[in-house]
């Protein structure tokens, strides 16, 4: 199976490349205007989430990453969507105040462990993301390369 349920923490669409990462904390570790990962001691370090979907448990640091997240969205340098396993209320402001001011369509979910596992070993595969209204079921999908 290659379709999995997920929650909608912040509604979208999204098919893009995966990238699979640890937790990230966007203020301090992403440069929105490069589109990179600048903490030197992140495994994802010089890394772009540029049209990508982010593949992280959860989030790291501070209330700040939200302003770093929806610049890196204005910027054309932030994820085409996110997948989480926690519910994270900075990130899920991030791209609200993105989709609302600048018309992107960057949706966050929420899956299992299990999904979760999955998905982040997809590789070079795409992810397909379908979340509808906060709070209703959502899937992401698998697609090979």
């Amino acid at each position: 199976m290659n379709t999995f349920e997920a929650v909608t923490l912040v509604p979208g669409h999204a098919r893009a490349p995966v990238i699979a990462l640890p937790p990230l904390s966007f203020w301090g570790g992403y440069d929105a205007e490069r589109g990179l990962i600048v903490d030197a001691t992140h495994d994802g370090h010089g890394q772009s989430l540029a049209s990508r979907v982010l593949v992280m448990p959860r989030a790291r640091g501070s209330s700040s990453s939200s302003s770093v997240l929806a610049e890196s969205l204005r910027n054309g340098t932030g994820p085409a969507g996110i997948v989480l396993t926690e519910r994270d209320l900075i990130l899920s402001i991030g791209a609200i105040v993105a989709n609302e001011l600048y018309a992107s369509n960057v949706p966050v979910v929420m899956v299992d462990e299990a999904a979760f596992a999955r998905i982040a070993a997809a590789g070079d595969a795409h992810i397909e993301i379908d979340a509808g209204d906060e709070g209703n079921a959502a899937s992401v999908r698998i697609i090979a390369p």
